[in-house]
């Protein structure tokens, strides 16, 4: 059974397989989603990495790992869920919050909260085809949809498809006049909705997102939900996971990886991945919020990003950034 006590939100051009690899060596219990996949071009664009097709390629190591799907047709989405549980990853989560003008075009993402009936299809017709959880991130309304109703209804709906987890991003989406960067932060917050979600419907798992950056601020949440689900900080500021299978999952046989040893099994994973034809940028874009706060944070940000570009770079820059922050 999957914990959803804390997850790493899907993000676009951010939550990639090597993304996914350095943040599960700073915590081994966090749930880790993968970027948001079109089911169009999961069915027919999908090129292989290895042995494995590029959308649902990860190691072995990211475990407990979801895979996060965009669409709209149940057919297409119900064969995306096969291939996602055949290729081992633990849960499926439809995406029902995205706010982007291409998502919108393709009518998925957060314009299906006007489609709650809909939605519901598309969980029953995944969850006939497989045995993994199926569930759904949605934002607590779009456009002029106000109050709590709108969500409850969605959320009730929903359910009657066989979905009962929800990953509530607590701000509202508005598909016109705002850029999906403006949509994660102009909107205001609105815990109250999502912990009267859970309040009235204790039956679900409802798992909280949106502007949580600190360990204290998941465990205030964690005594109204089920689950916190952090977005940019885990980016930003990866180290922040250091202390959760401790300090949230309780695991007191858990062990504190140091930012150094991290940067050492990096150097490990660049060197095998880099055999493979992968550029050094592609992993090291990943991890330059490691040393956020630290002494030498900016330097090394900067010998990263200055120096992984070089025709010549390997794991050496990585060592070398080292170099410039405190141990």
């Amino acid at each position: 059974m999957i914990s959803r006590v804390v997850s790493v939100a899907p993000m676009m051009g951010w939550t990639d397989r090597h993304a996914r690899y350095f943040l599960r060596l700073i915590t081994k219990h966090t749930l880790l989603y993968t970027e948001m996949v079109n089911t169009g071009a999961m069915l027919h664009n999908d090129q292989k990495i290895g042995e494995q097709k590029r959308f649902l390629a990860f190691h072995t190591s990211e475990h407990p790992l979801a895979l996060q799907l965009g669409g709209s047709d149940a057919v297409a989405l119900a064969r995306c869920a096969m291939m996602a549980e055949d290729a081992g990853f633990d849960e499926v989560n439809l995406n029902v919050g995205c706010p982007s003008d291409r998502v919108k075009s393709g009518h998925f993402g957060a314009c299906l909260m006007a489609s709650p009936e809909l939605v519901a299809d598309c969980v029953a017709a995944m969850k006939a085809k497989v045995s993994i959880p199926v569930t759904v991130k949605c934002r607590i309304g779009i456009d002029d949809m106000e109050g709590y109703q709108p969500l409850e209804h969605f959320v009730d709906k929903v359910t009657e498809g066989g979905c009962d987890t929800f990953m509530v991003h607590a701000r509202k989406a508005w598909l016109k006049g705002l850029s999906p960067k403006q949509n994660r932060e102009i909107p205001p917050l609105k815990y109250d909705y999502v912990h009267r979600l859970k309040s009235e419907k204790p039956e679900l798992t409802i798992v909280i997102n949106g502007g949580i950056k600190s360990v204290g601020v998941m465990q205030q949440q964690l005594e109204h939900v089920d689950g916190v689900m952090i977005g940019r900080e885990a980016y930003y500021n990866p180290y922040i996971l250091s202390h959760i299978d401790q300090d949230v999952y309780g695991d007191t046989e858990a062990t504190l990886i140091s930012r150094e040893d991290v940067v050492h099994q990096m150097c490990d994973y660049i060197d095998d991945e880099m055999v493979k034809g992968v550029g050094l940028h592609s992993i090291t874009r990943h991890m330059l919020g490691l040393y956020h706060g630290c002494r030498g944070a900016k330097a090394w940000r900067r010998h990263l990003s200055e120096q992984a570009h070089r025709p010549d770079a390997d794991s050496s820059v990585l060592r070398e950034a080292l170099t410039h922050v405190e141990s």
